[in-house]
């Protein structure tokens, strides 16, 4: 999580910059060329931009797997994309940008990888005959490359309505477990899980000058079949904040 805040945060801080070219006709009409912007510009002079934002943050209300507890989401919705503006209130955009989402599993479960048959399942905690396992923590992690093609209309003068579809390129997984047995902390990690290499997800983002809420619906299954349970029918609600 450090690393992929890192990430965030180099990513914003390289965003605010503007290059516009000038209209050589001189006329009132807006240009077609490409203007680069910075995720917080709202006036929009040329129909083609090509733009950095949508910083999201969120939690999962709705899972369809009752082993899970709760999820958490943090990614970027576009760390680059081209955008079309009709100047009178509609835009498109198709970009590419990072996502992660880790899944947190109720107690007692843990989830491990058998490796004989290549299948991530849930199990328990170990003990000894005296204590219990304690501080315990078992979390699917997933690391995306995400491509967004988002329709906006706008409302009012601020007041913008997004939605749009996301392929996901799930490019990493993997599990952490975390607990403690007679004040000795263990920590286990499983790599190379057989998740699907790419999904779809549903997403809609009611926004006030550029931050606002979301709303995400991730049906598709991650693992392949055979190769872990079944986890999908996501649902997802937090803040963005450059969209």
């Amino acid at each position: 999580m450090k690393k992929f805040a890192i990430m965030i945060a180099a990513m914003l801080v390289m965003a605010p910059f503007s290059l516009q070219a000038s209209n050589p006709a001189g006329d009132d009409e807006a240009s077609n060329s490409i203007e680069v912007s910075h995720p917080f510009k709202t006036d929009s002079t040329t129909h083609w931009t090509v733009e950095t934002g949508g910083f999201y943050v969120g939690l999962g209300v709705k899972h369809n797997w009752e082993a899970i507890n709760n999820s958490f989401e943090i990614g970027l919705l576009n760390f680059t994309s081209v955008n079309y503006n009709s100047l009178h209130g509609q835009n498109i955009s198709l970009g590419v940008g990072i996502h992660h989402r880790s899944y947190s599993m109720k107690r007692p479960g843990m989830l491990v990888r058998d490796y004989a048959s290549d299948c991530v399942e849930l199990s328990t905690y170990p003990f000894n005959e005296e204590n219990k396992a304690k501080r315990r923590s078992s979390n699917l992690n997933i690391w995306s490359v995400q491509f967004p093609l988002i329709f906006s209309q706008k409302i009012v003068k601020k007041l913008n309505l997004s939605v749009g579809g996301i392929l996901n390129w799930n490019i990493y997984a993997r599990i952490d477990n975390r607990y403690e047995i007679d004040k000795t902390e263990f920590n286990t990690r499983f790599k190379g899980l057989k998740q699907n290499k790419v999904n779809f997800d549903i997403m809609g983002a009611l926004t006030w000058n550029q931050t606002g809420i979301y709303c995400r619906y991730s049906p598709g299954k991650f693992f392949k079949d055979g190769h872990g349970p079944e986890i999908k029918n996501t649902w997802t609600l937090g803040l963005t904040i450059g969209l």
